[in-house]
């Protein structure tokens, strides 16, 4: 749907803050931008109620060029033509897709999936984040595994997913297939199953190949999703942990509340875990 006339003067009154907020130069966002000990990118379905000139423009205020982006709205559509167009547009400003999804992985079905493959080949994407896949539906999603060489990161839902409640319900499906197919952890979903998050991690070791970061005040509660660093998501752990492995993928923020503002909550996380990573460094 399109934007609503709030959600577009919340856009840009909320603009000036962010900028302000980003644009001042700091010790610590110069530190990280010269060595980063993780990689921080977005979840473009933050911004799910906002257009991709929108989100580009965002995503400057922010200082940030690494976009896990996801066919909603217009920020990566699957029809060709679009989808090339889209790809201009991030190039010309200088963003990274380094993932795409998630993407429904709900049919058994060769011409689904190589459809879905040859989407993100055109986008230059290397993971696909994959929301639900069928256990049956393996044999064939490594297939196509193997033709592309595209990894696919199963993401968890939490305890309504049927399927993959925590990441360690996925690492127990996919040991069988080629290492290649992985996990996308959702720390937030992660934690509401119950999971402890930091061993989840350590737990998918090298077949981590994202990860959504998001920071809830309730374990319990799937509404009590805060801003990174105001919840009790253990972030500085989560961070230790991924050091220590070695981990070479992103962390995305998932920002899910505020869908017609969200811009100073994104703001708000992306200076916590700027700090923090400065201050792990």
């Amino acid at each position: 749907m399109k934007p609503t006339q709030k959600s577009r003067r919340a856009f840009l009154s909320t603009s000036a803050l962010a900028a302000a907020a980003c644009s001042v130069p700091s010790r610590a966002l110069a530190a990280f931008r010269s060595s980063p000990p993780i990689r921080l990118g977005l979840a473009s379905y933050t911004f799910r109620n906002f257009t991709r000139a929108q989100l580009i423009a965002s995503l400057r205020q922010l200082s940030l060029s690494a976009l896990n982006a996801k066919d909603t709205r217009d920020h990566l559509p699957t029809e060709p033509q679009q989808e090339a167009a889209a790809l201009a547009d991030y190039a010309a400003a200088k963003i990274q897709l380094h993932a795409a999804g998630t993407i429904a992985f709900d049919k058994d079905d060769d011409s689904d999936l190589r459809a879905k493959f040859d989407y993100a080949k055109r986008a230059g994407i290397d993971v696909i984040v994959a929301g639900d896949p069928a256990p049956g539906t393996l044999p064939r999603v490594e297939k196509f595994v193997k033709e592309f060489n595209i990894r696919v990161a199963i993401h968890n839902h939490g305890p309504e997913d049927k399927l993959w409640p925590s990441p360690l319900d996925i690492l127990k499906a996919i040991q069988p297939y080629d290492s290649r197919i992985g996990c996308c952890i959702d720390v937030g979903h992660t934690a509401r199953s119950g999971t402890d998050v930091v061993a989840a991690l350590r737990a998918a070791g090298p077949r981590l190949y994202n990860i959504h970061m998001k920071d809830l005040a309730d374990f319990h509660d799937k509404e009590s999703q805060v801003a990174v660093g105001e919840g009790n998501m253990p972030v500085r752990e989560i961070f230790q942990a991924l050091i220590a492995q070695n981990y070479q993928g992103y962390v995305d923020l998932e920002y899910e509340i505020h869908p017609d503002d969200p811009l100073p909550g994104v703001t708000q996380s992306f200076t916590y875990m700027r700090r923090l990573l400065t201050s792990l460094s």
